[in-house]
Formats: structure tokens, sequence, C-alpha cells
């Protein structure tokens, strides 16, 4: 039997989430920035906020390795670089840096965050909605701890990327047998797929963040909002002198 409830609260949650963070944006981006991995999703910016569009690949270059969005408009690429490191943008050169289901495939947060705040300037912020595990495919999995993150930042991200994709192949997409489980993992690791490297819930997320706030050598930022969005959080952190 149809349960009519349950379709409507399906179709109704996407809105509600876009909602959620159209509210969010309204209240923190100003001036100009960088959206990173908008593809088929750009933000829309308040009037008078403008973005420039960073991605790993071109559009067309997307397009190839994203097959199933061939017919979607997809954004036109205006920077190609990785997320992780921008690379080719200034230090204090922005007044946002945006960006959406981005941070769960970084393999390193910690120099992420480094990376993002970095380019940001004074009194300018870095918007994240990043998926809350316990409403998704990842919710049979660990939670990344703080140590986790220290260590792959530390030591470099080699050291998690096998125990990483065989963890979502069990317990994301649980395929089932060793041997498939093998092969899977092969293909993944075969086509460096961008899997969700971590996951957290509201639990582990803003302790990390709070720790970083202390860190030695980080850069000063605060809180600004922090608040759960349907199946996700949405983080706005503005960076400090």
């Amino acid at each position: 039997m149809l349960d009519l409830r349950r379709l409507v609260k399906k179709l109704v949650t996407p809105l509600r989430q876009y909602l959620g963070r159209l509210t969010v944006i309204d209240r923190h981006l100003r001036g100009r920035g960088r959206e990173i991995g908008a593809l088929q999703d750009p933000m829309p910016l308040p009037k008078g906020a403008s973005a420039r569009y960073v991605d790993i690949a071109t559009t067309d270059e997307l397009r190839a390795i994203h097959p199933w969005k061939a017919r979607r408009h997809l954004v036109h690429v205006d920077v190609v670089d990785d997320g992780e490191r921008l690379a080719t943008v200034a230090d204090r050169s922005q007044d946002f840096v945006a960006a959406n289901h981005f941070f769960e495939h970084c393999e390193d947060p910690i120099g992420t965050l480094r990376n993002l705040l970095r380019v940001v300037r004074p009194g300018g912020v870095v918007y994240l909605s990043v998926p809350d595990q316990r409403h998704m495919f990842d919710c049979d999995r660990p939670a990344t701890t703080l140590e986790h993150l220290v260590r792959d930042h530390e030591q470099g991200p080699a050291v998690s990327r096998a125990r990483h994709y065989d963890e979502v192949v069990r317990l994301g997409i649980k395929v089932q047998g060793e041997t498939a489980i093998a092969a899977k993992v092969a293909e993944l690791e075969r086509e460096n797929f961008r899997i969700h490297f971590h996951c957290w819930s509201q639990t582990e997320f803003l302790p990390f963040l709070c720790a970083l706030q202390t860190r030695a050598g980080f850069p000063r930022f605060d809180i600004a909002e922090f608040v759960a969005n349907e199946r996700e959080m949405i983080v706005v952190l503005k960076r400090l002198a």
C-alpha cells in the first residue's frame, strides 16, 4: 500500500533543505568569492554577491567524469584547481569561500580548512554544508575521530586511504563477500574515486571545529553559525584578523 505521508516527506525534504541553505546564505555571504564543486547546483547568492566556480576539472571533463549528469546543466568552471588546496587563490583575497557536500570528500580536512580560511579576508567567511552521517548511507560507518584527522594531516592521507575505501565498500555500499569487496576496492582505487573519505554527525563535527580554534598555527576563526538542516549540517566560519 502506498504510504502518502512518506512519499510527501521524500518530495518535500530536498526543498526544505534548499530553503535552509538559502536562509544561511542570505545571512552571511557578501562580496566576491569562490564556490567549490557546484556542478549542477550553484548556490543562489544574495543580490550584489558573486562567485567564481572552482572544480578539479573543466566543465567538459566533468561531464565525462560524471556521465549520469551529461544531460543536466553544469556551471561553467572558471578556475581549475584542487579545492583542498586552492593553489591558484591568493591569501586573504576573497570575501567568502563556499561548498556544499564537498568537505566529506576531502582526504585531509584539517589542511583543507586551513586553505579555505587562508584565502578569505579577515571578517570573511567559509560556508560549508556537510552531510550528517546519521541520515545517509554512511550511517553504519564509524564517525571520523579527531585523532584520525590529525594523523591524516600530519602523516599524509595515504596512511588511511586503503582503509577508507574498504570501509565504504563494506559499510557504505555494503558489498557482500570478500572477493567482491576486494574487487570493488581495487576498482575505486584505480579510478581514484572521490568517496566520502570521512563522515560525521553533529556530535563529532562541532568538537572538531572547536579543536581547530586552539590548534597552534591555525588561522583564527569564530564559528558564526552551526545549524542542522534536514539531512546535513551547515557551518559558517568567520576569519579573524
